[in-house]
């Protein structure tokens, strides 16, 4: 299960959430442009062709001046502005739908290059101002042509940039474009941890004898597990590992949260249990907020975040709720092929090393069916969404040949709908609606090849 081992995903998403990067890159080589781009202007001063040089900027040393002059203030203005629009779309975000949906923006590769656009101009046109001379009797004037005409393409740009960056932050704020892209980010995470054509082996049993427990180093939510690490320890060490956690639960510092044996069933010597304690605390990556590099559950916690924010009494929009429960029945029916659960990694021998604890179908269809249960039932529309998800993963898991695996996740659920039906405060014809519904779904579970 290499897709587990994502060290270089974990860094290119931290990286990815944060504003700062790409604007500073971009920061940095208007700079080193501002210094070169002068410097080749004095070396072809005076070796231009004449169709370039009718290209390049023809004013004197002031106009050059008051042209940077204007181009510098005006852009910080804009990159004023579109750092003011993006802060109130995160508002907006976290406020109306979900806290969790800020990291959507935040790692928006066009957000950054945007910001990086306008920064560079600002910075490229102060830099360039720095070398323009007047004549005086210590030398003559000097306009770098070319520096100029770069700043001023890279203006027009600028303004460029600012429209497409307004229609797309109006597009981005609808809430369909971040079900969407929650929905998406789900999908990559599903493939990297349930790969759909994966040939593992379910988890086995824990060697005999009495493991050692490892603590967690420190609290916060588990982000990643470098399995490449540990599978390497335990092969060196003769060892076997238990992770008892799976990504995205939160650890708190001195808590156990894996199980190290000696694989020959001795108990392990204190050099080689001490070298093993270590190795599995760097492995456990935790951060004061939860990711989707390893976590699959997250994206679907999103959704049922903003389907929950749009059921609440203050809010109160069933249409946003069916929305989010469209692509969470997409992302179950999903699974329904795939091997979920835990796991166990075999070294190069084939044997077994290492345990995963990840979470299962049912686990996840919990998940979503019990804020379901709790929220969904008192409108007509979200709960009849939330019965047509069950219709569709029972169809789902029967053509992919793994009803009989989830017979007992759905039936249970398809019980629990039935009395929050029957609980609900609705109209009576609604509830009979309902209940009519259901009864389609217990036929669609009961009959083969639904």
């Amino acid at each position: 299960m290499s897709g587990m081992d994502t060290s270089k995903e974990s860094v290119r998403e931290s990286l990815r959430v944060q504003l700062w990067p790409v604007p500073l890159i971009a920061v940095i080589i208007a700079l080193v442009l501002g210094q070169a781009l002068p410097y080749l202007d004095r070396q072809l001063d005076d070796s231009m062709p004449p169709v370039v040089s009718g290209i390049l900027f023809g004013g004197g040393p002031e106009a050059a001046r008051s042209l940077l002059e204007t181009i510098a203030s005006s852009t910080i203005t804009v990159t004023s502005l579109t750092f003011s629009l993006t802060v109130v779309t995160l508002q907006l975000a976290s406020s109306q739908f979900s806290p969790r949906l800020l990291r959507t923006f935040t790692r928006d590769r066009f957000v950054h290059n945007t910001l990086a656009l306008f920064l560079a101009t600002f910075v490229f046109a102060l830099t360039v101002l720095r070398s323009i001379r007047v004549e005086t009797s210590a030398g003559p004037a000097f306009v770098p042509e070319i520096a100029v005409t770069t700043a001023f393409a890279l203006t027009i740009s600028s303004v460029v940039g600012l429209v497409l960056f307004l229609a797309y932050l109006a597009r981005q704020i609808r809430v369909e474009t971040m079900l969407r892209d929650v929905h998406r980010e789900t999908d990559k995470t599903l493939e990297r941890v349930f790969p759909e054509h994966d040939s593992r082996r379910p988890s086995v049993r824990t060697p005999e004898g009495r493991p050692d427990a490892v603590r967690a180093p420190s609290s916060g939510f588990l982000t990643r597990i470098d399995t490449g690490a540990l599978l390497s320890a335990a092969e060196r060490l003769d060892a076997f590992v238990s992770v008892d956690v799976a990504p995205g639960a939160s650890l708190v510092a001195g808590v156990p949260v894996a199980r190290v044996w000696d694989a020959q069933a001795v108990p392990l010597d204190g050099d080689r249990l001490a070298e093993l304690t270590e190795t599995v605390s760097r492995s456990l990556r935790t951060d004061f907020e939860r990711t989707s590099t390893q976590d699959p559950s997250f994206g679907l916690q999103q959704l049922l975040d903003v389907t929950d924010k749009a059921l609440s009494p203050g809010v109160n929009d069933p249409t946003t709720a069916v929305h989010a429960l469209s692509h969470i029945s997409a992302i179950l029916c999903s699974l329904t092929d795939r091997t979920t659960g835990p796991v166990t990694l075999y070294d190069s021998n084939d044997r077994a090393r290492l345990n995963l604890t990840l979470p299962s179908f049912a686990q996840l269809l919990d998940l979503v069916m019990d804020q379901l249960i709790t929220y969904a039932f008192t409108d007509p529309r979200t709960a009849g969404r939330s019965i047509a998800m069950l219709s569709e993963i029972t169809i789902s898991a029967s053509r992919a040949g793994t009803l009989p695996t989830h017979t007992s996740a759905l039936s249970g659920h398809q019980a629990r709908v039935r009395t929050a039906v029957e609980a609900s405060t609705l109209d009576a014809v609604i509830r009979a609606d309902l209940a009519s519904q259901l009864n389609d779904v217990e036929r669609q579970h009961r009959r083969p090849g639904a």
